[in-house]
């Protein structure tokens, strides 16, 4: 073999294609029997020691192991070769020659004489139906007397359904399950609920599988019987263990919804990843048997047509939520977004008392930014303003036919202050459990924003006396067992830190240790305060360099595309609220300042055509 990067050579060099080949060439040639059998036992002899050579060889040289024959270019080619007569003539004598001692001599006429004219049915099959590709020809290959069992089963489904382009392609698509599964697809596509639901409708995702019996844990085959991957392929609508959708948009309290759902015990899919990646993560939480929902991100991330089958196996009739936001707001933390963080600018086990300076020598990472490292504010409103960045897609979600209902919530209406009854309204018109911790809801912070928190937390300071390290720990958001106590009010008061819930825990055993020597202890203190005060200075630097609404405002009006770009996207996304809900567009106000701003740039573009036309 010369190329073994060729899946047709390789498959060429298969014993069973030499054997074949050479059955053939005695047939063309003629000569003795002896001579055939003394030229397949020689060809059978070579095969087995170049097989040995490339064993050896590869155990010395690793790198010499063949890639796999799905990672060769003529992969889908190759496929093909199992058809060849060659490799058909080849495999009965080696299954002859496997059971020579139970008679498989005398049917060595018989096995060739199938051969052939399986051989014909194959180039007939794939002459007759074009649309088959190399999933089909794998399944086929795979399967091969299965599949010419069944044959005339998936030839009928095949004509049946031939005016339905897309299950014709879902069985191809499909065709190795299709083979092993014959019965139930079979029944399935046959049935008055397929035609009614599927194929009346033109739907384009059509099912493999009936959803009724996939539902059913009695059935030999249903929805946790098959992976998610495989559901996927196979266009199967999700499990209907769901109450509701959440249509999340992007920077309108997706942390605090998530987190408040939490609290109620509904259980939620991740809210991010390609619409592949949602579709199987809400799979598999939807098989337990908690109370679920799915949320639908906010974006496509430019796989349109993956989108629109995610949200086509969407089928359950179910109601909707939505929390909405200021438009102009919601792009601030779009904008803002912290980009990748650097951790060899962390710098931990720091030694208390030695100058801590070179701590705050961070340069904080964000994901759009200029040639200094500032955020970019014109390069992400340009790239948000393209057409093919719909970043929020909030028209698309709303038209999934199944959705029986929207329900808009105000952000301020799960704002701290009203998280709680928000939840407990919420919980009546839904049905899951009412919020029962008060203080989790009314203590939640979101620092989703402070990226600075990355670099300062968690730290490790230390204190070495008696030849032995007091370790002071300042962590966020962590409570630790008995034997540590929490010494944040003894060097801090600033608020910033008691909102983020900072703590700085010392073993109680060292905590009385260092409280006894009064001048060490208010060292340490001192320390820390002064810790304390630069931390908060290096916040607030750090979140004078964040763009505003304002900033946003001011960029759009000297931008009339990028102005009008965006108006085009939120005249799309926001259509169905402000026919709904328009009490609540009515409150975004710098929504407001921007309609008026557009008004004002339209009609100084009609000014300036009318004065341009009179020159």
């Amino acid at each position: 073999m010369h190329n073994p990067n060729s899946a047709v050579e390789r498959i060429k060099n298969h014993l069973a294609y030499k054997l074949g080949q050479a059955m053939i060439e005695y047939n063309k040639n003629g000569g003795g029997y002896l001579a055939l059998f003394k030229k397949l036992y020689n060809i059978k002899k070579q095969h087995k020691k170049e097989k040995q050579i490339y064993q050896e060889t590869i155990k010395v040289f690793p790198t010499l192991k063949y890639p796999e024959l799905k990672q060769c270019p003529d992969y889908n080619e190759a496929l093909k070769c199992y058809f060849h007569l060659s490799y058909m003539l080849g495999e009965a004598l080696i299954k002859s020659y496997q059971s020579w001692y139970r008679g498989g001599g005398f049917k060595l006429y018989s096995y060739i004489k199938k051969a052939n004219k399986e051989f014909k049915l194959f180039q007939d099959i794939f002459k007759e139906f074009d649309q088959i590709n190399s999933n089909t020809i794998e399944g086929i290959a795979n399967n091969k007397q299965l599949f010419l069992k069944e044959f005339p089963k998936i030839k009928n489904l095949l004509n049946i359904h031939k005016d339905y382009q897309p299950i014709i392609d879902n069985i191809f698509h499909n065709f190795d399950y299709v083979i092993k599964k014959i019965n139930l697809i079979e029944e399935w596509l046959l049935s008055n609920d397929f035609n009614e639901k599927y194929k009346k409708e033109n739907h384009p995702y059509p099912s493999l599988l009936d959803p009724k019996k996939l539902n059913d844990e009695k059935e030999e085959i249903n929805y946790k019987s098959i992976p998610a991957e495989l559901a996927w392929e196979m266009n199967l609508p999700l499990p209907d263990n769901y109450e509701f959708v959440f249509l999340l948009i992007h920077g309108a309290g997706t942390s605090a919804m998530t987190y408040y759902l939490k609290l109620c015990n509904v259980n939620t899919n991740r809210h991010y990843g390609d619409p592949i990646y949602q579709y199987i993560d809400s799979y598999k939480i939807l098989l337990s048997d908690s109370y679920n929902i799915i949320i639908l991100a906010g974006r496509d991330y430019g796989m349109k047509k993956e989108i629109f089958k995610f949200y086509s196996l969407l089928q359950k009739e179910v109601p909707a939520i939505c929390v909405v936001r200021d438009p102009i707001s919601t792009l601030k933390p779009i904008i803002n977004h912290f980009g990748i963080f650097d951790p060899k600018q962390i710098k931990n086990d720091i030694k208390i008392f030695e100058n801590f300076d070179e701590l705050f020598n961070v340069k904080v990472s964000y994901w759009h930014v200029d040639q200094k490292g500032n955020i970019d504010l014109e390069r992400c409103l340009k790239d948000f303003s393209q057409e093919y960045d719909n970043y929020n897609i909030l028209n698309d979600r709303i038209q999934i036919k199944n959705l029986t209902n929207i329900f808009y919530i105000s952000m301020d209406d799960i704002k701290t202050e009203n998280a709680f009854f928000t939840l407990k309204k919420m919980s009546k018109i839904f049905n899951f459990q009412e919020p029962q911790d008060l203080y989790a809801i009314l203590n939640f912070t979101n620092s989703g924003n402070d990226y600075s928190d990355y670099y300062f937390f968690p730290k490790k300071f230390y204190l070495t006396k008696d030849q032995n390290r007091i370790f002071f720990y300042l962590e966020k958001e962590n409570d630790k067992n008995d034997n540590f106590v929490n010494c944040i009010k003894y060097f801090t008061d600033i608020k910033m830190f008691y909102d983020k819930k900072i703590s700085v825990y010392l073993k109680n055993t060292d905590f009385l240790k260092l409280k006894d020597n009064l001048i060490e202890w208010d060292k340490i203190c001192q320390y820390f305060k002064f810790f304390f005060i630069k931390l908060e200075d290096f916040y607030i630097n750090e979140r004078k360099k964040l763009k505003t609404e304002r900033d946003i405002l001011s960029f759009m009006k000297q931008n009339r595309d990028i102005a009008f770009a965006f108006k085009n996207k939120f005249d799309k996304d926001y259509v169905h609220i402000k026919q709904h809900r328009p009490d609540i567009v009515a409150s975004w106000k710098y929504y407001q300042e921007f309609e008026k701003m557009c008004e004002e740039l339209d009609n100084e573009s009609e000014i300036k055509q009318i004065e341009n036309n009179s020159n």
